[in-house]
């Protein structure tokens, strides 16, 4: 029976045995394989040369040695090309049978994988349909709201119902809807950067504009919290200690301003004939953080009462009042840039996110001590900057559901607000002091040490070209270059 090499399909001049695979070779040919790859060439195991097993068959007549001249020496060196032609060969059809078994898996799993997918879109289509039948009362608990006070009506603003009247399918499509288009426009904007955006040397070169001292009463001095109208940013609306809710610029186009404090109520008010338009009693303690709902037609409030609401502000009128998961009181509140989801902070140092639809919490981020102060969300949808009363401010990934910076700012510094502006490429701190964060190298771009005292509220202007914040010292400041 004549003898085959494995490798050249041709009757071997010196055929081998290799003891790992049984197979037989051309004594030169399995040396040249074993030399660049040290494995069997039929089962991928380690063989050495020492290994090789001889065969022993009738003697073959060798032609004689060629010169370099003769014909022989030019069909040796054609010999040669075959074996390297026959070795590359060998190797491509091994390299087919491996890439043939990946396509049939990646096949597999794909297969697989649509169908899960299927699995779930059904599911999903279930839940809707089941949730659509159901009657607000039924698929979201009641939760009664304290009495209206006397002085309400007294004032001409209506009483509200005391029962929250439930998130209604027409609400929860209103409110998907608009995370839709949010999420779209959001995207389309990542891709470039903003015209007109605040360079980092632009930046680095801001200093104090302007500082308006007499907003609120010296009996009662301090201011607590700011906002900047986000169509014109001109004008800002500042809460102080004395009670008072004031715009600073009396052209502004916005129709409302709401505004929240210790004794329980979130009042909406028209700026035109400066006037309430709604009392919103959804807490039984002081309300400590409110974040409006991009549609502009809900507002989120967090109390120490350890529940958060959620309120139709056209009407003045309790959605839903959600408690704590863990019972805690909560100190601050902000939505998500696409409006489904929202973090709250407690005073035991718990950040946590919720799914407004749902009413559930859906991740938690330990790590801070002390009460939470303050929470921003990145118009990026991803980032989440908090601060507590440990010195420190900490960026988490929503993505992946983990901290991944954490600021240590100096020993017993205080932070009061943090503000991402609105093309995430900035991070402001109010405190101490208030600075300027240049995003994802996370350093230092400047300080502002012109307040007097705490610093207690920070927003940034349009594309970034001026920052405002507010203190203690009863003054607003504006920074920018001239």
């Amino acid at each position: 029976m004549a003898l085959c090499c494995a490798l050249s399909n041709e009757v071997p001049e010196h055929p081998v045995v290799s003891p790992v695979s049984g197979s037989v070779f051309e004594r030169r040919l399995i040396e040249k394989y074993i030399a660049d790859n040290g494995v069997d060439p039929v089962n991928g195991k380690e063989v050495t040369v020492d290994q090789l097993i001889d065969i022993k068959t009738p003697p073959i007549v060798k032609p004689k040695v060629p010169s370099a001249t003769s014909i022989p020496a030019v069909l040796k060196s054609l010999q040669d090309e075959w074996d390297a032609v026959m070795l590359n060969s060998f190797t491509l059809r091994q390299q087919l049978q491996t890439a043939r078994q990946e396509l049939s898996h990646a096949l597999y799993q794909h297969d697989a994988a649509c169908r899960v997918i299927a699995r779930l879109h059904k599911e999903v289509s279930t839940a809707r349909e089941a949730l659509a039948t159901l009657k607000p009362q039924t698929g979201y608990a009641a939760v009664t709201a304290p009495s209206v006070a006397t002085s309400a009506e007294a004032s001409g603003v209506a009483a509200q119902p005391v029962e929250a009247a439930g998130l209604t399918q027409e609400i929860i499509s209103q409110l998907q809807d608009k995370a839709t288009v949010l999420t779209q426009e959001r995207k389309r904007r990542g891709k470039t950067m903003p015209e007109g955006l605040a360079t980092v040397e632009a930046m680095k070169g801001y200093k104090t504009l302007a500082s308006h001292p007499a907003l609120h009463s010296a009996s009662m001095p301090g201011i607590l919290t700011m906002d900047i109208h986000a169509a014109d940013t001109s004008h800002i609306l500042t809460g102080g200690n004395d009670r008072c809710a004031t715009v600073f610029n009396k052209d502004t186009e916005q129709e409302i301003a709401i505004t929240a404090s210790p004794d329980a109520t979130i009042r909406v008010w028209n700026i035109t004939s400066s006037s309430q338009s709604a009392i919103i009693r959804a807490h039984d303690a002081a309300v400590t953080g409110l974040s409006l709902h991009a549609t502009g037609e809900y507002v989120l409030s967090t109390s120490l009462d350890q529940h958060w609401a959620f309120s139709d502000i056209r009407v003045g009128r309790l959605l839903t009042k959600v408690a704590d998961t863990d019972g805690n009181p909560l100190t601050t509140a902000q939505f998500h840039p696409d409006g489904l989801i929202f973090g709250t902070g407690t005073q035991d140092s718990q950040i946590k996110i919720w799914d407004l639809k749902e009413q559930s919490n859906v991740a938690n981020f330990p790590g801070h001590s002390g009460p939470i102060s303050s929470l921003s969300f990145s118009e990026n949808g991803y980032y989440l900057a908090t601060a507590a009363e440990d010195s420190c401010v900490k960026l988490w990934d929503l993505r992946k559901l983990k901290n991944f910076k954490t600021i240590q700012l100096d020993e017993g510094y205080e932070v009061k607000d943090l503000c991402f502006d609105q093309s995430g490429t900035y991070l402001a701190v109010a405190g101490t002091d208030v600075r300027v964060y240049l995003c994802k190298q996370w350093e230092t771009l400047k300080t502002f040490n012109d307040h007097t005292a705490l610093a207690m509220g920070v927003r940034f202007g349009n594309h970034a070209q001026s920052i405002a914040s507010v203190s203690m010292d009863r003054t607003l400041k504006i920074y920018g270059t001239e």
